[in-house]
């Protein structure tokens, strides 16, 4: 026990002080702290000031003519630019316009455009991907006056309904799941977590293959257990990983409290306390399992490499989540999304994704905490296996059906 408290300390002052780890750590919640400070310093005018950086120019789109024989464009929409499109009384005038450059296309509206529903449109340079885009525009103004001009009717057209989420079960209730913010609040939840559970997994595959690789595990194995040197390993580089999620989570949960005025949140849109629970429940048990799984995997292999390529075999069931996220967050309650943030493989991403989007039945994380509980502790009994001083020392290529072998096999 001494002996791995030892390596523990070791592993964990050298994680903590090394550069790029303090950087990640700090540098990520810094920079959106700073971003809510600046903008909630700034008045409500240099706020629009700063937004109009991020929305198009359009100062640079040159206008565009029509000629309206139906007599059917009487008024155009507020949020279209000033001069935008230029009307011309016939279509010789227009192209007269398209041949001096000071248009770059026309529409021609025909007198029976109510029955024949066409609109000739001409351009002296024609890109299927900016020409779609032109002539939806002007698809646009045509049916804000087909609407009879009525900004509210329009309106009412392009949103027609704004669907409101009920649940006939209490407690299962969606709120965020259906809104912009709440999609990539719930993304962002999601990315960040498996970013962290699977950077922390690598690290400890990173050690265990450096150290084989520069003889220094000869040293160690001389004087140390195989199985207490795992021990120490995934235990320190476990808390360093849980201090991430802390801070991460931490300041994500301050950022929207503190910074609701700056980013306009609205105030009933907020991460629960609960969820920086959870997270750290779902990541001392993901990253025990995946850090588990890639510990076996640099004991069986003699160099960095071959780790690299075999990562990718143990790492698919935590890339699903990810794969699947629009699902997940669209519809958390779903058949789909219960079953992946249950089964153990992929439940430290699935169920995060879930909580962020959307409230749920209680019962449903503590039994995946409890199933991947227990696939923890059959995974480090299997990888127990693998730290054997003439496993560690050989290294071989790496299979699956080797893996699984020994990680099978009876003690």
């Amino acid at each position: 026990m001494s002996k791995t408290w030892v390596i523990f300390k070791y592993e964990l002052v050298n994680t903590l002080t090394r550069r790029s780890f303090l950087v990640t750590l700090f540098i990520i919640p810094l920079i959106p702290a700073i971003l809510v400070a600046v903008l909630g310093s700034m008045g409500e005018q240099n706020k629009q000031a700063v937004a109009q950086l991020f929305t198009p120019n359009l100062g640079g789109v040159q206008a565009e003519g029509y000629v309206d024989n139906a007599n059917l464009i009487q008024a155009f929409p507020d949020w279209l630019q000033e001069g935008r499109f230029v009307q011309f009384e016939d279509e010789a005038s227009a192209s007269q316009a398209l041949d001096n450059g000071s248009i770059s296309g026309y529409y021609l509206v025909p007198k029976d455009y109510l029955t024949s529903g066409t609109v000739n449109m001409t351009h002296s340079e024609f890109n299927p991907l900016s020409g779609f885009e032109k002539s939806s525009l002007f698809e646009e103004v045509i049916r804000y006056n087909l609407l009879g001009a009525d900004p509210e009717t329009y309106e009412q057209y392009v949103n027609p309904v704004n669907f409101e989420f009920r649940s006939v079960k209490p407690g299962t209730e969606a709120p965020q799941a259906f809104s912009t913010l709440g999609f990539f609040l719930a993304y962002g939840v999601t990315m960040l977590f498996y970013v962290i559970v699977i950077s922390s997994s690598s690290m400890m595959l990173n050690n265990v293959t450096k150290e084989k690789e520069n003889r220094v595990i000869e040293i160690l194995l001389s004087t140390i257990d195989p199985l207490q040197l795992f021990t120490g390993k995934i235990l320190a580089l476990g808390v360093a990983g849980l201090l991430q999620v802390i801070v991460w989570f931490g300041s994500g949960l301050i950022i929207l409290r503190l910074g609701g005025n700056a980013l306009s949140i609205p105030e009933n849109f907020q991460l629960p306390f609960s969820l920086l629970i959870w997270s750290i429940v779902f990541f001392l048990l993901g990253y025990t399992l995946y850090g588990s799984l890639m510990a076996g995997i640099g004991a069986m292999v003699p160099n960095l490499r071959e780790a690299s390529q075999a990562t990718f075999i143990v790492i698919v069931p935590i890339i699903t989540p990810v794969v699947m996220l629009s699902a997940l967050i669209n519809n958390p309650n779903g058949l789909l999304a219960v079953i992946i943030s249950i089964f153990p493989l992929t439940s430290p991403v699935g169920m995060m994704t879930r909580l962020a989007a959307a409230k749920i039945p209680i019962w449903q994380p503590i039994l995946a905490a409890i199933l991947l509980l227990v696939t923890v502790i059959l995974v480090i009994r299997g990888v127990a296996k693998l730290f054997k001083t003439q496993t560690m020392l050989t290294g071989q290529k790496f299979t699956l059906t080797a893996f699984l072998k020994v990680f099978l096999q009876k003690a």
